[in-house]
């Protein structure tokens, strides 16, 4: 398997985030929230890298749709979670991608989002996907990665599902 690695660009949150609301605010920190698609209430904490630029009512570094905690990352380019050690399951659980696909020399050469859509600019891989990866059923998710990794390996590429 392969770590995941974030590329912070916010997506995630911004689709997700969509579904995460501030029921009451307990401090200048801390907030009861409902992740409303289980309709899960969880407690929220402003980590202290975050404590003097979140504000609840600001829009200054947060996009314009999405999660309330998601802010400019303080640390380089992109966006971070101001919440990180107490997010909800749901976040995470989350990866934007479910596997990388490599060519024979080892490049990537493609990645698997959410088990549902291949990323690729590979015309024989596109090929593979349609005609023998997407028509696969995918409710047991270990037999699914198990057949898609042979599939791919029939013709050449590896797959390393994303931990």
């Amino acid at each position: 398997m392969v770590a995941f690695k974030c590329s912070r660009c916010g997506k995630c949150c911004a689709s997700y985030g969509d579904f995460i609301k501030i029921e009451r605010q307990l401090t200048s920190r801390d907030y009861y929230c409902r992740y409303g698609i289980k309709n899960e209430i969880f407690l929220a904490h402003v980590e202290d890298d975050y404590s003097g630029s979140y504000h609840e009512d600001s829009n200054e570094g947060k996009p314009v749709k999405g999660c309330p905690f998601m802010q400019k990352n303080l640390s380089g380019e992109g966006f971070a979670c101001a919440i990180y050690t107490t997010r909800p399951q749901v976040c995470k659980e989350f990866r934007c991608y479910f596997m990388l696909i490599y060519d024979r020399d080892g490049h990537e050469c493609g990645r698997i989002m959410a088990r549902n859509e291949l990323r690729t600019t590979d015309e024989t891989l596109e090929r593979i996907w349609k005609e023998a990866i997407a028509p696969l059923p995918s409710r047991d998710v270990t037999h699914w990665v198990k057949l898609v990794i042979d599939i791919l390996a029939a013709h050449g590429y590896r797959g390393e599902s994303v931990e």
